[in-house]
């Protein structure tokens, strides 16, 4: 077999040389669309903007025909010059392609958003809704359905196609029945930038203003001012993310994501949502700080992640969250400081869905509202190095190091600094 694949590579390299071409090495690590295996010199780019460029516009359509375009010729670059670009829709990304802006200077803000009750039951499967009110619903808009019994997962973001009177057709059948007497409604609320269904996504240097003052919230599972959904591969890099009524960027069943010098800050829940199955996530050199409730959420089955270099600050409730099946994670060089309740803080999982073997290394925890990290539930073997765990408010009462509650298993601490006054609070038996 050996002997037959090298017959193979002599004869492709021969053919190559007799035809008058050089083959190109694919480098390691490349994602190339389809067939594709020598990286092009040249690909396809495209500039939008507001004057002075290939695409002249101000808004979410002139934007999707540039990343429409770029897509269909198998992937490549569109700039987005400066401007604010009032977002009427998501920014719908395809595979292979980059979306980069001017950083600090490009500007995807959300429009204002309009909220119905729905007059009519939508079904689950069904491809329309029908509101009370269809004033603000419009075609081409983006739309979110869901009643009190959705739940995160069964709320639907979709694209209005059609009208007739106060009923409109979408792009993706509900997830769920949205039944009128759980209070079913829609409004005109979608991620401002998103992914479903890619690979090799970049987004580089957006600002996203997430216009929350004027638009109803939708939660991270579907939703965020950057949101992901089995989008594997897409690289973030250098962007905002700011007062979104939601999470600032979230990316669900999406693997090998990496989110790098970006900043989420006074978003109305999550900074920062990697969560339902993400695999092998990088979160590096970020600021997550003043949002509503956590600045990194590690939601359901998050395992193999590196996040490193990241502020976690100010926010409303931990600086670090982390629970169900969220195992084997190095967090390292962190610093997790001013969150109103904990710096880091272990969820309370029983032990076949707690979030072992996660490994914490020189990070920063201090001056949180509570103890800077409490463990809970059934989690085993944590392990704690070189980290400097403080708290030196003079207010409070609650200054606690490490707080280990009652099921909590092994947990191996080496060479931390521990500076409060429990340093450790252990109420394992």
């Amino acid at each position: 077999m050996r002997q037959k694949t090298l017959r193979v590579a002599i004869l492709t390299t021969l053919i190559c040389l007799l035809g008058g071409t050089v083959c190109a090495q694919t480098r390691p690590g490349e994602q190339l669309p389809r067939a594709m295996h020598t990286e092009m010199s040249e690909r396809a780019r495209i500039t939008v903007g507001h004057a002075d460029a290939d695409l002249i516009g101000t808004d979410h359509r002139a934007l999707q025909a540039a990343v429409n375009y770029v897509a269909a010729l198998g992937g490549g670059l569109v700039e987005i010059g400066p401007g604010q670009y009032s977002m009427g829709d998501s920014l719908h990304l395809r595979s292979h392609v980059t979306v980069r802006g001017t950083k600090g200077k490009t500007i995807l803000r959300k429009a204002d958003g309009v909220v119905s009750p729905l007059a009519c039951d939508g079904d689950f499967g069904e491809e329309q809704f029908t509101v009370e009110d269809p004033t603000g619903f419009a075609v081409g808009a983006g739309v979110a359905i869901w009643d009190d019994r959705a739940g995160g997962f069964h709320t639907r973001v979709a694209r209005i196609t059609g009208r007739d009177g106060n009923t409109f057709s979408i792009d993706k059948p509900l997830m769920a029945d949205c039944m009128v007497h759980n209070n079913a409604q829609a409004a005109t609320v979608f991620p401002v930038t998103s992914a479903y269904d890619t690979e090799g996504v970049r987004i580089e240097d957006l600002t996203i203003e997430g216009n929350r003052a004027n638009n109803v919230p939708l939660n991270g599972c579907r939703g965020a001012g950057i949101f992901l959904y089995r989008a594997h591969g897409t690289v973030m890099r250098g962007c905002t993310i700011r007062s979104y009524n939601g999470d600032g960027i979230s990316f669900q069943q999406s693997n090998d994501v990496t989110v790098e010098d970006c900043l989420c800050e006074h978003n109305a829940s999550l900074g920062l949502h990697p969560g339902s199955g993400s695999q092998r996530p990088v979160i590096r050199n970020c600021i997550a700080r003043s949002n509503g409730t956590d600045g990194l959420f590690l939601c359901w089955r998050v395992k193999y992640g590196v996040f490193e270099n990241n502020i976690l600050e100010q926010n409303e409730r931990f600086g670090i969250s982390i629970g169900h099946k969220d195992s084997d994670n190095l967090f390292q060089k962190n610093i997790m400081r001013q969150n109103k309740q904990h710096g880091l803080f272990f969820r309370n999982e029983t032990l076949p869905m707690a979030p072992h073997r996660n490994r914490f290394e020189q990070n920063v925890i201090e001056n949180n509202g509570g103890a800077e990290v409490r463990i809970r539930g059934e989690v085993r073997n944590l392990v704690f190095t070189d980290n400097v765990i403080r708290d030196t408010q003079e207010q409070g009462g609650k200054n606690i190091g490490i707080q280990i509650e009652e099921k909590v298993g092994p947990v191996q601490l080496k060479d931390n600094t521990i500076e409060a006054t429990t340093s450790i609070d252990d109420r394992r038996s």
